[in-house]
């Protein structure tokens, strides 16, 4: 069904000439661009799952032996279970006071593993001695308690060797490194590159430089860094391969220059900070943010990140399984009647863009008539539009052609239940593309696209005839963005059944 849906899109573009617009790259950024780049993981994440593996690995080190010697012998004792999450707890918090929870303290050895067992050692000396002045110590089994200590450790030290051998992998694939680009390739730019360089466990990797400057002061290599091209090949760069630091050289003083570069990046899905290691002017220490001990200030960071992404992905993909579910029954009641209705294939695939702009494949029911199927979406649908089949005028009112989108969600992941909606890659006000139309209008592609979204809830779908309905799009979308949370996300997705009764005026 859906090769014979891709086969009719594909002889409906033969003719089509291709819209790509991309910016021709320098040979050197292109060189940077090709390489292949794993997936970042995040060193957040990374340190919040080893806490947790920490505490469930005591308390089952505990447990396990509580339940083999002290059950069988005393019985059943809350108090034991109590002493047992109390020192899982405790030694958690004896780590991060002892600052081994960091992605450079997991990948050495020798550091790690003594600030872990004298924090260990110490947290035992503390229960005995709360033991002791409340009383208990007779209570407790001290063969039990010694058990503890000395299972505890072993299971402690094997994990963190484990977890030396995959974060030691991880910075090998560059899975931890920071892929940074440096906006000015002068002397202070250079100053900049040697300072990241120097730096000891450092998880920056310097990509280049850009710069728009072709005098003398602009160099063609900074710190054995190479210029990649113009401030305004970074957008297109960013779009080719993983970066996820921009950081500006330039001084504070060049407030005009930085203000007119900014309005060009910040569509980006990437931090954006100015380097504060020449300025003579300071601030504040809190002021600034480091990256090892070079000072930044932040000017924009890049939205939902670290655990706002895992919480997103899980609900994506729980809510949504879940969802589909649900779903299945009115998705076989609608193919039916679009088979039956009108001949060709249920299901197509449209052409839309996704995350940091890339082209997706987003599923969709068919609503057209098969010979007049328009993947592209080069034609808007409008008010009686004789394309549309009879089912499809239904399915669109309804939005129930977007139901696939669902199986993008679950299976594909290129799509979110919540999130600003897929444009069409050429889809167009009038003559002119959307991207064209409206300023900042990539910045609503920082996030991943998704099946509803706040603009969607409060009237702006449908057709786009005039520049307040794209310019509300983008506003409300600009907004979602901003302003992301899981609680967000759900009073969207619950809102959408009666914004999609009430506020179907524009759905053709």
């Amino acid at each position: 069904m859906l090769e014979a849906a891709t086969s009719g899109a594909a002889t409906a573009t033969l003719d089509r000439p291709s819209l790509e617009r991309r910016r021709r790259l320098s040979q050197a950024a292109l060189a940077v661009a090709s390489q292949k780049v794993r997936p970042a993981y995040s060193p957040i994440v990374i340190a919040g799952v080893v806490r947790l593996i920490d505490f469930t690995l005591l308390s089952l080190a505990g447990v396990v032996i509580y339940l083999g010697y002290v059950v069988p012998l005393s019985g059943f004792r809350w108090e034991y279970v109590t002493a047992i999450l109390g020192v899982a707890t405790a030694a958690v918090i004896c780590f991060q006071a002892a600052d081994i929870y960091q992605v450079q303290v997991f990948r050495g050895q020798l550091r790690q593993m003594t600030r872990m067992i004298s924090s260990w050692a110490f947290v035992f000396l503390l229960f005995i001695g709360v033991s002791f002045f409340a009383k208990l110590g007779g209570e407790i089994s001290r063969l039990w308690l010694s058990a503890f200590f000395a299972v505890g450790l072993a299971a402690l030290i094997a994990q963190r060797a484990v977890l030396r051998a995959l974060v030691r992998r991880w910075a090998r694939e560059g899975r931890l490194d920071r892929r940074t680009v440096i906006v000015g390739s002068d002397h202070s730019g250079e100053e900049l590159v040697q300072a990241l360089k120097i730096q000891e466990d450092s998880d920056i990797d310097v990509l280049g430089v850009f710069d728009d400057r072709n005098d003398s002061r602009a160099l063609e290599t900074c710190a054995g860094s190479p210029k990649l091209g113009k401030v305004d090949d970074i957008v297109e760069f960013a779009r080719r391969t993983r970066v996820d630091l921009v950081l500006f050289a330039l001084p504070i003083s060049a407030e005009i220059r930085i203000l007119d570069m900014l309005k060009k990046l910040w569509v980006l899905p990437v931090d954006i900070r100015l380097s504060a290691h020449t300025n003579k002017l300071r601030f504040r220490p809190r002021s600034y943010s480091y990256l090892g001990k070079v000072p930044t200030l932040d000017v924009f960071e890049a939205p939902i990140t670290d655990w706002d992404l895992v919480m997103k992905w899980l609900f994506d993909h729980v809510v949504g399984a879940a969802v589909l579910l649900m779903a299945l029954p009115v998705m076989a009641l609608v193919a039916l009647a679009i088979k039956l209705d009108s001949p060709g294939p249920i299901l197509f695939r449209q052409k839309r863009f996704g995350f940091n702009n890339e082209r997706i494949d987003v599923f969709k029911f068919r609503s057209l008539y098969h010979h007049q199927a328009d993947p592209s979406a080069s034609k808007v649908v409008t008010r009686g539009d004789p394309r549309v089949t009879r089912v499809g005028r239904f399915i669109r009112k309804t939005s129930l052609d977007e139901l696939p989108q669902l199986f993008n969600v679950v299976f594909k992941s290129n799509l979110s239940l919540v999130g600003p909606r897929p444009h069409a890659v050429q889809g167009k006000l009038q003559t002119r593309l959307f991207d064209e139309a409206v300023d900042g209008y990539f910045a609503r592609h920082r996030v991943k696209p998704g099946i509803t979204g706040w603009a969607q809830i409060n009237g702006w779908r449908g057709e786009i005839d005039n520049q307040e309905k794209i310019q509300k799009r983008v506003e409300f979308d600009l907004y979602y963005i901003e302003n992301w949370s899981a609680l967000f996300d759900l009073y969207i997705l619950l809102k959408t059944p009666l914004a999609l009764m009430t506020k179907n005026e524009n759905a053709y």
